[in-house]
Parts: structure tokens; C-alpha cells; sequence
């Protein structure tokens, strides 16, 4: 493994703006198509395991490598589409794929992480703060295993997504403030009453069952060049990042302008912690980094774009005219491609989530009715 730089990271001035902020962080490079061949004498490998998180616990490869034999049962592995006809990537030559986590069976990649966790601890009794997605596919997993869950949401949470949980037979509990209030209850609940706590983004093994999306790319397309993530409580972000040690691929996190906690954290070289914030994209509204993605991706990520709203709206709308119905979360990585217009090679954008309020009332309708009290 080798260490982060010592040099300073450059801050950032405005994260609005459209200037990127270059983080190189430190890899393991094999030659492209390195994955499917033998290693190149001489070659540094991939290491075992990754940075070691707040907690201690050592995160790598093969951690990603195990919750996918474990969710194999639980999850869809989802294709990659073709890319789209947008202007500013026809300038840049550079072909674009759609990895299409918006089809995954919970509408959303939040299934992965969820199911690693469920299946490892044996959960019959869950807790955990959720923007919506990560509640859903709690939920789902629950109403499959027989399983109770309790789902405590922020006031900014989406009605349809909040429906949903419910009519899946997830208890919900709705709290004022923002995302550290909703977890700090969620944390409370969980001690009350003796049931597991699973975050959203911020454990072990809801990292490395993210971290299967990563795997999937690389396995389908192991000449990609570039990797852009939607980026929240940085799950996704820091479960790709581990999936893509030892290969060359550069991983791009996207944030949205108006919660940009990585790259003020990176910036500064320790977790900064924002004021909650807002954005169209509401599955994206962290207000800081999760003790366990954090070095993950302080280690590895190669840089983070910042995007408005208007410019994940019109990711969002372009999807749709391709016939992707997305939500505005998992058209944030389409919208980092787009701004980034440059250089060549084979990119892939990550639309990670299609709980549209069509979509999310057409799964309410079809789900069972609910097995537990709903709380609000």
C-alpha cells in the first residue's frame, strides 16, 4: 500500500465554479487490460487491502471481491449502455458508457451495499438514516428475509421515497435538521432498542457491496479510462475506488456545488463538516465525509467536479431523451462527464438511481402492504 502524498492539497476558492480540483492520489498502475492478463514482470500489484478506516478495520480489493460472491442471489448485475450524442463529449472524441444502476432491483445502487450488510451480520432487526434510496433497499431486503427495519429520514426526504418504505413494511421516523441529525437518531435508536444499525454509506461492508459496481465495469470493460461516481456520503465513491486498485482506470467523484464535503475535506486534509446544504439531487445532501470512505478515497480518488442543479437537471433530461428515466442523484455523474469535456478514451458515468416520483408510485402500488406500524 503505498502512503498519501505529504504535499498540501490546494484549496478550494469556489466550488461553484467551474475549475476542477485535482487530486492525485497515490496507485498501484498495471498496463491497460492488466485485469484480464497475466501481471507484467517487474509490475506493481494491487494490494491486499486498502487504508485502513477510522475504525482500524483494513479495506481492499478483496473485501468488494467477497460481497459480490455474497450478494450474487440478492442483486442484478446491471449492463452498461451506450452513451449519449451530447455535444461537449462529441467534441472531447471520447466514447461514454452508462452503467445502469437506475435498473437495479431497489431502483438504486444502494441495494449492493445494503444486502453485503444484511447477509454478513444476519440482521433480523435493522436501523438506519437514509435520504430514501438506502431506506428502500433496507426495506426490500426486510420484506424478503422476513426481517424488521426502521428507517429514520430528514425533513428534506422525498414523500414518494418515504411511501414506498412504508408500503414495503419499513417503519419510518422523521426528525428535524439535516443528514447528522437524522444519523445521530438513528445511532440513539439503535442502542434503544438493541437493533443493528446499517449507514447508508459510513461501514465496512456497505462500502465494499457498493464497491461491486466498480467490479462490474472493470470486468466488462477493462480498457476504461475514466470512472465518474456520484458522490454523497461517499459509499460508492470509496467502494469504486477499492474496486480499482491496482488498475489504471482514473475515478472521478462528482458532488453537487452546494454540498461539496470531499473536496473541502480533501482540501484541507482532515473530514470538514458542511452546514446541510441543498440540491435537486436529495440522496446526495451528506454534510461530511463517513470515517470509513473518507481515507478510502483520500487515497485513491484521482479528482472531484462540482455541478449545479442546472447542469444535473440537464443530465437528468438528457437521460431521458435516451429513454433513462433518472432521478436527479443518478444523473450527477453524467453531469460531471459533460463538464469535464476533455481528453479521449472510454469513459463510464455511473446513473446510479431511478426512483422518479413516477417510478417510486408505481413500486408503492405494487409492493405488499405494509407488515409494521408506519411511524411519521
Amino acid at each position: 500500500m503505498t502512503t498519501a502524498p505529504s504535499a498540501p492539497r490546494p484549496p478550494v476558492t469556489s466550488m461553484a465554479s467551474r475549475t476542477r480540483l485535482p487530486l492525485p492520489g497515490p496507485r498501484a498502475p498495471l498496463p491497460p487490460g492488466a485485469l484480464a492478463a497475466p501481471a507484467v514482470p517487474g509490475a506493481p500489484t494491487a494490494p491486499a487491502h486498502g487504508p485502513r478506516t477510522a475504525r482500524g478495520l483494513p479495506l481492499g480489493r478483496a473485501d468488494v471481491e467477497a460481497a459480490a460472491a455474497r450478494i450474487a442471489g440478492q442483486v442484478r448485475r446491471t449492463p452498461l449502455l451506450p452513451g449519449l450524442p451530447a455535444p461537449g463529449l462529441r467534441r472531447s472524441g471520447r466514447e461514454l458508457l452508462l452503467k445502469a444502476e437506475h435498473l437495479q432491483y431497489s431502483g438504486s445502487f444502494k441495494l449492493r451495499g445494503a444486502a453485503n450488510a444484511v447477509l454478513a451480520l444476519g440482521a433480523r432487526r435493522m436501523v438506519t438514516g437514509s435520504s430514501g434510496n438506502h431506506g428502500i433497499a433496507l426495506a426490500r431486503l426486510a420484506a424478503s428475509l422476513g426481517a424488521e427495519v426502521t428507517v429514520v429520514l430528514a425533513g428534506g426526504a422525498h414523500p414518494a421515497k418515504i411511501a414506498l418504505i412504508k408500503a414495503l413494511g419499513g417503519r419510518t421516523v422523521r426528525v428535524a435538521g439535516g443528514v447528522a441529525e437524522r444519523d445521530a437518531r438513528a445511532r440513539e435508536l439503535a442502542e434503544e432498542t438493541g437493533a443493528v444499525l446499517i449507514p447508508s454509506s459510513d461501514h465496512e461492508l456497505v462500502v465494499a457491496g457498493q464497491g461491486t459496481v466498480g467490479l462490474e465495469i472493470l470486468d466488462e470493460a477493462p480498457d476504461t479510462e475514466t470512472v465518474f461516481v456520484p458522490t454523497g456520503g461517499g459509499g460508492l465513491l470509496a467502494g469504486v475506488c477499492l474496486a480499482a486498485y491496482g488498475h489504471p482506470v482514473r475515478v472521478v467523484g462528482v458532488e453537487p456545488a452546494g454540498t461539496p464535503r470531499y473536496a473541502r475535506s480533501l482540501a484541507a486534509g482532515h473530514p470538514v463538516r458542511l452546514a446541510p446544504g441543498d440540491s435537486v439531487a436529495d440522496g446526495l445532501r451528506g454534510q461530511q465525509p463517513g470515517a470509513v470512505p473518507y481515507p478510502v478515497i483520500r487515497d485513491r480518488v484521482d479528482d472531484l467536479i462540482a455541478v449545479s442543479d442546472a447542469e444535473i437537471l440537464a443530465a437528468a433530461a438528457l437521460l431521458r431523451r435516451r429513454g433513462i428515466e433518472a432521478e436527479p442523484s443518478g444523473a450527477v455523474a453524467l453531469a460531471g462527464a459533460v463538464r469535464a469535456g476533455r481528453g479521449s478514451g472510454l469513459c463510464v458515468a455511473v446513473v446510479s438511481g431511478g426512483n422518479t416520483k413516477v417510478a417510486l408510485m408505481a413500486a408503492a402500488a405494487a409492493a405488499a402492504p405494509s407488515r409494521t406500524p408506519c411511524v411519521t
